[in-house]
């Protein structure tokens, strides 16, 4: 039996509550949610759930709110993914800017617009959802950012991989749909020598003068050409050193390189350490440890991968009247992906400024993507529930 997920009383719905969305939208940009720190956020939907009547929801061990419909026993599923936390460090409040349609706030796009918008869909399936073929699994997950190394999509696919139709990942705005992953190794390397007084010891090798020297010839390194796909690398932070009268014991940076494919990956690991290794000597101790690592795609079924990726693109394009492009991306669906799963990701809301504090979002674009999302669960669902 098929769930009837969206009709037209889904769509009286929503006129109904966009604007309770954007007022959580509000209340959620407020709650502090680093990368491993998303608890606040956590705790506050759970009781947001309860409080409006959706039974059933909880946390797991890697502090994802799962909110479940109809996914009991071995049922297959389909999991509908919004990430709690922010790219932002900030463990105290954000203020929230609205001027006209332009709210401001840092992450209030991503993800925040995607999560409140699944917690208004999760309580209208709380009032409709009957028993179906396949169960429909909201997921407001964790650890999606920087070096949370996509903790909560992991647990997520450990707990329900093996019955796991597809995964739909709500995240971004709404003019692209990402349906390749892009792969990506972190690297924390950490740099010592012997250091001492600035005058007195001078001459002797400087920790941070070894990472300089060291990053200036990761930067020199060419990116494979192979499989015409595009590789990148990166040194995002750097620290060290004690006094500007003392010479460095102690630096460290962290560096990353990406790609779509798993082949340039492999190669761009090969040339960074042998880069390393060149730097290391008696009195210069270089440590590298991993810090994070996001898997290219896997043996996926294109076929199915198109087919999803199509719905979602043509539900983006009834709900908001443009066509978004297609694109490659480092999202929560690099871990489905990995597996042999079908993911795709895409986003409900229009604006600019992801991962900047200046970041914002046109107000009104909330309420075409609820009817973006309820679209693509149902078409999803009803093409799984025929295959």
């Amino acid at each position: 039996m098929k769930a009837n997920l969206y009709s037209e009383k889904a769509e009286e719905y929503f006129d109904r509550s966009c604007d309770e969305q954007k007022d959580l939208l509000l209340q959620l940009c407020r709650i502090p949610a680093p990368s491993g720190m998303e608890d606040m956020r956590a705790e506050f939907c759970l009781d947001w759930l309860d409080r409006n009547g959706v039974r059933g929801a909880y946390a797991d061990e890697a502090k994802n709110v799962v909110i479940p419909f109809g996914c009991g026993g071995e049922k297959p599923v389909i999991a509908v993914m919004a990430h709690t936390d922010t790219v932002f460090p900030d463990t105290v409040p954000f203020s929230v800017e609205v001027d006209g349609d332009i709210a401001r706030c840092p992450g209030i796009g991503d993800d925040t617009a995607s999560v409140s918008a699944l917690m208004i869909l999760a309580r209208y399936y709380g009032m409709i959802f009957s028993e179906s073929e396949i169960g429909i699994l909201f997921v407001l997950n964790s650890c999606e950012e920087g070096l949370g190394n996509l903790k909560g999509a992991k647990q997520i696919v450990k707990t329900y991989g093996s019955r796991m139709k597809a995964m739909l990942s709500i995240d971004g705005t709404a003019e692209s749909v990402v349906d390749r992953s892009i792969g990506s190794e972190r690297y924390r390397v950490s740099i010592k020598t012997e250091g001492g007084h600035s005058f007195s010891c001078f001459g002797n090798k400087n920790s941070i003068a070894e990472a300089a020297s060291l990053i200036n010839d990761l930067y020199t390194i060419r990116v494979p050409e192979t499989d015409n796909v595009r590789t990148t690398y990166n040194v995002g932070t750097i620290s060290g050193g004690t006094s500007v009268n003392s010479i460095a014991q102690n630096a460290e940076f962290l560096y990353e390189f990406r790609s779509e494919s798993r082949k340039c990956i492999d190669e761009m690991r090969d040339m960074f350490f042998e880069t390393v290794g060149r730097h290391g000597s008696y009195d210069v101790m270089i440590n590298v440890e991993t810090a994070g690592i996001r898997p290219c795609m896997g043996s996926v079924d294109m076929e199915i991968q198109r087919e999803v990726s199509e719905i979602c693109a043509d539900s983006v394009r009834k709900a908001y009247g443009f066509s978004p492009n297609f694109r490659s991306g480092s999202t929560d669906c690099n871990i489905p992906l990995s597996e042999g799963i079908p993911a795709v990701s895409f986003g409900c809301y229009k604006g600019r400024g992801s991962h900047t504090r200046e970041e914002y979002i046109e107000l009104s674009s909330l309420r075409p993507g609820l009817s973006a999302i309820a679209m693509t669960i149902s078409r999803v669902n009803d093409y799984f529930s025929r295959s």
